[in-house]
This record gives C-alpha cells, sequence and structure tokens, in this order.
C-alpha cells in the first residue's frame, strides 16, 4: 500500500519510511506546502497528515485533494513515529 504523509519532522523522514516498511507499506514524505504540492501528493491508497507540523494552506489542500480523489484520510497533531505506526495499523 503506497501512503503519503504530510508534515511531521524533516530529521524523522527516514523513521518514517522505516517504519511504514516494517508495516508493509511505502510511504512518501512531504513536510511542507512548497511549489507543485497537489502533484507531489500523487494518487496513493492513503494519505495522513500531521496537523501540528503543517500550514493550514497545506492542510486544506491535502483535504481537498483527498476529498476529490476519493482517497482515504486520517488527520492526526502528534508527529511522532509512534503516531505513524498507530495510522498505518489502522489503514
Amino acid at each position: 500500500m503506497c501512503v503519503t504523509l504530510i508534515g511531521g519532522m524533516d530529521r524523522l523522514q527516514k523513521d518514517y519510511i522505516a517504519a511504514a516498511k516494517e508495516n508493509g507499506h511505502s510511504l512518501k514524505c512531504i513536510s511542507r506546502n512548497e511549489r507543485n504540492f497537489i502533484e507531489k501528493i500523487g494518487n496513493p491508497d492513503a494519505m495522513i497528515v500531521f496537523t501540528n507540523k503543517i500550514s493550514h494552506e497545506a492542510k486544506r489542500k491535502a483535504v481537498q485533494v483527498a476529498r476529490s480523489r476519493n482517497i482515504p484520510l486520517q488527520m492526526v497533531h502528534s508527529c511522532g513515529v509512534s503516531s505513524l505506526r498507530e495510522c498505518l495499523r489502522g489503514s
């Protein structure tokens, strides 16, 4: 399953990817609202948004993309690796 993670901390990206591989998922990390944000999301099987480490604009765009493409979306306030693991177990 391909999952896109929006938000989180740059220094934890390797840990996020390793945690996703442990659960049999491939993970794409987008840490901030940047140029071509919507195109970078792609067409994943699921999306996770860490809301405490992302701008309101990026969160709004992510929700809009998820709704328009019928992508399951989980929004989590914390941005730790354990929070990601919990989300991946639920998806």
